[in-house]
């Protein structure tokens, strides 16, 4: 895993496209809502606020600076970037004594820059600033005089230095970044040596791995892949880093790269319940695929954006038409998929599922088998052809907070999609517990109850083809399963029902729904009583179709079970959808049917 990011770092680092360019060793990208803009002699021009708004948000731009210190309760300070605590030496909130230290280690790496450094025009207006030369404190009048100061000084924001007239940072000018780019050389030197895992080169071995930043759940400041915190982790006499050598260069790649994918403008992240997800496309002729450039996996299982509603449907169309319509190119097939999984863990990450170089010709069927198995006859012409993952797992969650799924089934589901094996055991329980708690088969737990019935059935009868479907889109008259007749039945029987007495609040379903697809035996007798003095509401013709499809659906049953299975109680909701929709649905031949505009008869 960190081979591969660690290569992907090394193809974007040198991407023609500065966007998708990665910095150079040594180097991050950061985002930094506020700059301290100086004259050359030191004294502030102004305090300058650069966020954006972005939607509702406030958004600050991002610069290319000196890399990040590891940091978790030590005092390590950033190079001419840092907190309002670091850089400054004051905090609205923190221990003035600790801020002091703070400051001082960020005016000591500003003093550890070679000579040439020191003698640059920004580096010289940012010490004179800090009066670095003395021992006098920065004169932050002109900067509490900002109308953001408040806010700067309670969030303790990150800030960094400007020379005015300056299109980039003090760190960005030429001198000062050599001098940054050295000094992180000098630390590769001073590192103690070993064999890389990564590489399999001799290199100096990174004792802190940097952090990971936008895994959904985790630390704000980050969390650790590879972390050795506690002497309980130890092995051979061995701690932090030495425990998994990985060199600096290539564990500063990894993170990059990793970061990058992460950010929350990539095109290559999607969050699937709590499990972060990241994918990205290599090959061996230099070529991607196109659903790594004009669509990607996002577009395929993310939730639809408010700037392209139909992105995802357009994605999955395309899918279609390049593996089913002949126009997927050789080297586009040959092109390797990975895909990772992140959620987080404690202090730490943990690696959810692990996708490692999948070729595209095998990873696009199983993707669109998971479509296939999902398409079921609509409620209402809104409902999606191509749900996202977000939405599916919303319907099966209580209150359809993605909070209230279960932590493990996103990273499951998405595993089976992406391996193309059968859905996890604990997605047919939520799908049935959802229905049976609120007596609603919604359109989406319809689709997932066939998507999942579908693949436990191939995996009982391998010898079948891979996209045989067991259960259809539509309505199976054929179909001779007892729950999903039953189901069937159910439906039915609300139906008479709800002819009998139009407007009625309530039907059977708000009433029977769970004990009819548990304990079928109990509950059905009592039913079919009921549905006799029903039909006794009901115009002669309602009365025989509605004998006639009830004695269709009975004929290959010969009682009723006194419990379904959790998988019967799956095809039990199926079959009444299924049946329901059966209902509501124009034939192609016909006008709706008959019996639908016949008023029944007065009680």
């Amino acid at each position: 895993m960190l081979q591969a990011l660690a290569r992907l770092y090394e193809r974007r680092s040198r991407d023609a496209d500065p966007a998708r360019r990665l910095p150079a060793y040594g180097l991050e990208d950061k985002d930094i809502p506020f700059v301290i803009e100086l004259n050359t002699d030191g004294t502030v021009v102004q305090l300058r606020d650069t966020r954006r708004l972005d939607g509702k948000k406030l958004r600050a731009e991002s610069f290319l600076v000196p890399q990040g210190t590891k940091r978790a309760v030590n005092i390590a300070a950033n190079l001419l970037w840092d907190t309002v605590e670091y850089t400054l030496g004051v905090s609205g909130r923190g221990n003035p004594e600790r801020v002091a230290l703070q400051h001082l280690a960020y005016r000591a790496r500003i003093a550890a820059l070679s000579p040439a450094a020191q003698e640059d025009a920004g580096l010289r207006a940012v010490k004179a600033f800090l009066h670095m030369d003395g021992e006098g404190r920065p004169d932050l009048a002109p900067l509490q005089s900002s109308p953001v100061w408040a806010e700067v000084l309670e969030s303790n924001a990150v800030l960094s230095f400007r020379l005015v007239g300056d299109a980039g940072l003090v760190c960005q000018r030429d001198v000062v970044y050599r001098a940054a780019l050295a000094s992180a050389n000098a630390d590769d030197e001073a590192a103690s040596t070993g064999l890389c895992l990564v590489d399999g080169a001799e290199a100096p071995i990174q004792r802190l791995h940097g952090s990971i930043r936008g895994v959904w759940g985790a630390q704000s400041s980050g969390a650790s892949i590879v972390s050795f915190n506690l002497d309980a982790f130890a092995s051979y006499g061995k701690t932090q880093g030495a425990n998994a050598p990985v060199g600096q260069r290539a564990a500063f790649a990894y993170t990059t790269a990793l970061n990058a994918l992460l950010d929350r403008d990539s095109r290559n992240r999607v969050q699937v319940g709590d499990s972060s997800t990241v994918f990205w496309a290599d090959s061996d002729e230099g070529q991607t695929s196109r659903f790594d450039s004009e669509f990607t996996l996002a577009d395929l299982f993310g939730e639809p954006r408010a700037d392209n509603p139909d992105r995802g449907r357009d994605a999955v169309k395309a899918l279609y038409e390049a593996v089913r319509g002949g126009k997927l190119t050789v080297s586009e097939g040959k092109t390797r998929f990975y895909v990772l999984g992140l959620a987080p863990n404690a202090a730490r990450l943990s690696v959810r599922f692990w996708l490692p170089g999948v070729p595209f010709a095998e990873l696009a069927p199983r993707i669109l088998r998971h479509f296939d198995d999902l398409k079921i006859a609509p409620r209402y012409d809104s409902d999606p052809l191509t749900p996202s993952l977000f939405r599916l797992l919303s319907s099966l969650a209580l209150q359809g907070k993605l909070d209230n799924v279960p932590p493990r089934l996103a990273g499951e589901w998405m595993r089976a999609i992406l391996e193309g094996s059968p859905y996890p055991a604990v997605l047919l329980n939520a799908a049935v517990t959802r229905c049976k708690a609120e007596r609603e088969v919604s359109y989406l737990r319809a689709a997932v109850l066939k998507a999942w019935l579908n693949r436990d059935w191939r995996r009982q009868h391998p010898q079948a083809q891979p996209d045989h479907a067991h259960h259809k889109e539509t309505l199976d008259m054929e179909q001779a399963d007892s729950a999903y007749r039953l189901g069937r039945l159910f439906a039915t029987l609300e139906r008479i029902q709800e002819f009998a007495q139009p407007g009625i609040n309530a039907t059977i379903r708000d009433r029977y729904y769970g004990a009819a697809s548990t304990t079928p035996v109990a509950v059905f007798p009592t039913l079919l009583r009921l549905k006799n003095a029903h039909l006794k509401k009901l115009h002669e013709g309602q009365v025989v179709n509605f004998e006639k499809l009830i004695g269709e659906i009975l004929a290959p049953l010969t009682d009723f079970p006194r419990h379904l299975a959790l998988p019967d109680q799956g095809r039990f909701a199926l079959g009444y959808y299924q049946q329901r929709q059966a209902f509501y649905t124009r034939k192609s031949e016909a006008a709706t049917e008959a019996s639908n505009d016949i008023p029944p008869k007065e009680a």
